[in-house]
């Protein structure tokens, strides 16, 4: 696993958190304020689709509306690399 972290607006959170979403190698996500508390971490496994995610993409809009400034830290799975 890697990590990355990167910042995000408030307004722009939910769509970024899509992206990684729909980037399929994400699997965990965790959102913290700029003080550098953890507002909100999930993991996301692989084959999560539509139905599960909308409750997550509800509470990070709601979140959003309330913060500003936050970093977004990922994990992401490494793809692994064969020589044939």
């Amino acid at each position: 696993m890697t990590k990355e972290s990167f910042s995000a607006h408030g307004e722009n959170l939910i769509n970024r958190i899509k992206e990684l979403i729909a980037e399929g190698n994400v699997r965990k996500i965790t959102i913290i304020d700029k003080s550098g508390k953890e507002l909100m971490s999930f993991p996301l496994t692989i084959g999560v689709v539509g139905a599960l995610v909308a409750p997550v993409l509800a509470a990070i809009g709601a979140l959003a509306a309330l913060i500003g400034e936050c970093t977004i830290t990922i994990e992401r799975e490494e793809k692994e690399h064969h020589e044939q």
